[in-house]
């Protein structure tokens, strides 16, 4: 994943497009003022609100936090008595950005809970390179042990912590997936959550080979290869190339063995992608598999 095998195509600069530098130590220095910030709407008493939403801390020593959006309905005219299905959620970007407070991914978890309705829980993990893989899929099942056991009003009164699924978008996408094969292997020891199902919207997924996807989509004026390729190599432990399996879940046979596991456990899987998608090739490959 050297800079001399990238292909750039439009965007010469992935560092500068995605307004990061590298620092001596390894560490990025992030933008900012890049990504617009949404504040929580926690009162009911705002008439304007069709969804509410707090944060609340996970783990104060790794600063990994949650934000919670309950839709309003329930508590000014609730329908019946059943508790709401819980959708565990997990940001994207690339594994070097992103947070669930970011405007983008705090109205598209909003929109969930409002339209399905679902209570969400968008959770944070912490980004590489500062902290590469695996430390975000650690950060997602701590999520999951500490959902069970926190004593928060709005997920005891309102959950259905038998009826939970996991979902992210993009590089959240590939953290379900992940987070769910873990999951897969200690499901007594989550209880009483009880996982139904994964849902990857438009997962990051990669590997060595070039697919005919990544080849079309070399110059892609949004998401080139030259991008995800950065992220790789900014996220993936060091020394690995993009065919380990945090980058490429088809090679290796645990894939296999885990992936029955999760069928058996009666699972639905759903994942979602578009042609557009410079990794629309690798997310049908997922589903073949």
């Amino acid at each position: 994943m050297s800079a001399e095998t990238i292909h750039f195509g439009s965007i010469t600069d992935p560092y500068q497009y995605l307004q990061i530098s590298l620092n001596p130590d390894g560490t990025l220095t992030r933008s900012s003022g890049a990504f617009p910030r949404t504040s929580t709407t926690p009162h009911s008493n705002i008439s304007t609100a069709t969804v509410l939403s707090k944060d609340i801390l996970i783990n104060q020593a790794n600063n990994s936090w949650a934000r919670i959006f309950l839709p309003k309905q329930v508590l000014v005219d609730p329908i019946s008595a059943n508790k709401l299905p819980l959708l565990v959620y997990f940001h994207g970007g690339g594994f070097i950005l992103g947070s669930p407070d970011l405007t983008m991914f705090h109205e598209f978890c909003s929109n969930i809970a409002s339209e399905l309705p679902v209570i969400v829980l968008s959770a944070s993990y912490r980004l590489a390179p500062e902290h590469r893989l695996p430390a975000a899929y650690d950060a997602g099942i701590e999520a999951l042990h500490w959902i069970k056991t926190i004593q928060d009003d709005w997920l005891r009164d309102y959950a259905d912590y038998s009826n939970c699924f996991l979902m992210g978008s993009s590089a959240g996408g590939n953290m379900a997936y992940h987070v769910g094969l873990r999951a897969a292997q200690e499901i007594d020891n989550l209880s009483p959550l009880t996982i139904r199902g994964l849902i990857l919207h438009q997962p990051f997924f990669g590997g060595v080979q070039r697919t005919e996807s990544e080849l079309r989509l070399v110059n892609d004026l949004f998401f080139p290869p030259c991008v995800s390729d950065l992220m790789w190599e900014l996220s993936l432990p060091i020394g690995v190339d993009c065919d380990h399996m945090y980058c490429n879940p088809t090679v290796g046979g645990d894939f296999i063995t885990i992936s029955e596991k999760i069928q058996r456990l009666g699972w639905r899987v759903l994942v979602t992608g578009c042609d557009g998608d410079q990794m629309i090739d690798r997310q049908m490959e997922l589903v073949k598999w």
